[in-house]
């Protein structure tokens, strides 16, 4: 299972979990989840089961026996084009009983009243999962919640102290602030002749929300990461890029691309996650010995969350087993168990203060999961809702035309806005 190493998209970049389902079909369904819990529903899984297959089968048999009127049928799917289905199968009227989403997926499924509402149907749960992890599938605009939470990442900078080193920098006091972040790039590029940069990737919009960037107005009508300080960040970045501080491939760079600069010594800095630590021992033992891992920085004090959650369909016929099931799947005890298998952590209320999230036992690897589980407390998820894989495109393409010095900062940041819009605006 392929894990983004650019702030490890929560595990799910090959995680995302849905329900096809049986009874999913043209006609609207009860809203209503308080009657007897029975009858067929799919569950359909993104690129799980030869990872986790065992589990998923462990959930599913718990359920069953827990509802015997229950039956559920589990499918997996390649990760490959998951959007795309999702868009197809609503569009269709095959949309799965009960689906594992991202923020971004759910929302044009909530617009299209496709998501039940559980603040409707399911509030008697709210109380049991993180409040932030709870608001995580809220749309702007709407009133309502549209998916439980299911699990939630975030991971600290790895650094390679032998580069801060050679830069005569000391690499016990690493860089917390952006001013020192961008300081400590332009001087290990000098030091090394352009040899040595310290990020690989150009930001992204949780970058700018990092930095303190307003992303968005409140009525999530339009995109506003065009101020003052978003044309400070990327006049920043735009500034490392000339002085080869910040990877000359940035523009085109993949997580697994800057991982392997990371792994090379040619970046100097990474984000990343628990996992990264056996990769780094496996294939680079250098660098490993040399790895120092610090916290992500921001200019708010929050770092950024990713959220995945379990939406049902508004349609389903199986309204009170299509509910309990995706509560099931995402309560504590299956959140826990899941999280002691793969490095993600539980939305729910009071999990984070397991020992396993808490006690440290002299390993990295323990050090980076008890430091995460720490920060995720008041984590907030910074990337919009509403924002889309096109705008993150749009951004994308005009954040390089800036770097590249073919327009200003301020007319990337601008274009970039106007095409958000644009497109925020065909979502209807």
């Amino acid at each position: 299972m392929p894990i983004p190493r650019r702030a490890l998209v929560a595990v799910a970049v090959a995680l995302v979990l849905p329900l096809s389902a049986c009874g999913s079909g043209d006609s609207g369904g009860s809203t209503d989840a308080s009657g007897k819990i029975e009858g067929d529903i799919t569950f359909q899984t993104w690129n799980l089961r030869a990872n986790f297959k065992p589990y998923f089968e462990g959930v599913v048999a718990d359920f069953e026996k827990k509802y015997p009127g229950t039956h559920v049928k589990w499918i997996d799917q390649p990760a490959e084009g998951y959007a795309d289905k999702i868009s197809a199968d609503a569009a269709g009227g095959t949309l799965p009983d009960v689906v594992n989403v991202s923020p971004d997926l759910v929302a044009p499924l909530a617009k299209a009243g496709l998501a039940l509402d559980l603040d409707k149907s399911a509030a008697q749960y709210k109380k049991e999962y993180l409040a932030g992890a709870w608001a995580g599938h809220q749309v702007p605009g709407m009133t309502g919640t549209y998916a439980f939470p299911w699990y939630l990442n975030t991971g600290p900078l790895f650094y390679n102290k032998s580069l801060f080193e050679k830069a005569g920098l000391d690499a016990a006091q690493p860089p917390t602030t952006y001013d020192e972040l961008f300081t400590d790039a332009l001087r290990l590029a000098d030091k090394s002749d352009g040899k040595v940069a310290t990020l690989a990737n150009v930001p992204t919009v949780e970058d700018f929300g990092r930095y303190g960037v307003e992303l968005m107005n409140k009525e999530g009508t339009a995109f506003s990461f065009n101020d003052a300080k978003g044309v400070q960040l990327l006049t920043k970045y735009a500034e490392l890029y000339d002085a080869k501080a910040l990877d000359p491939q940035a523009l085109t760079a993949t997580p697994e691309s800057s991982g392997k600069k990371f792994l090379t010594g040619a970046v100097a800095m990474n984000p990343g996650s628990a996992l990264d630590l056996g990769n780094f021992k496996k294939q680079a033992p250098n660098l490993y010995k040399n790895i120092g891992i610090t916290d992500q920085i921001t200019s708010t004090g929050k770092v950024n969350m990713y959220v995945m959650g379990v939406m049902v369909n508004a349609r389903t016929k199986h309204t009170p087993a299509a509910v309990a099931f995706a509560h099931f799947v995402t309560d504590a005890d299956n959140q826990m168990s899941f999280a002691k298998k793969v490095a993600i952590f539980p939305s729910t209320a009071g999990s984070l203060d397991d020992p396993y999230f808490t006690k440290e036992d002299g390993t990295d690897e323990t050090r980076v999961r008890v430091a995460a589980a720490k920060s995720l407390k008041n984590a907030v998820n910074y990337t919009p809702v509403l924002f889309s894989e096109q705008m993150k495109t749009a951004l994308r393409n005009e954040i390089a035309k800036a770097l590249q010095g073919k327009q200003s900062p301020k007319a990337a940041l601008d274009n970039a806005v106007k095409a958000c819009d644009t497109l925020l605006r065909q979502q209807g």
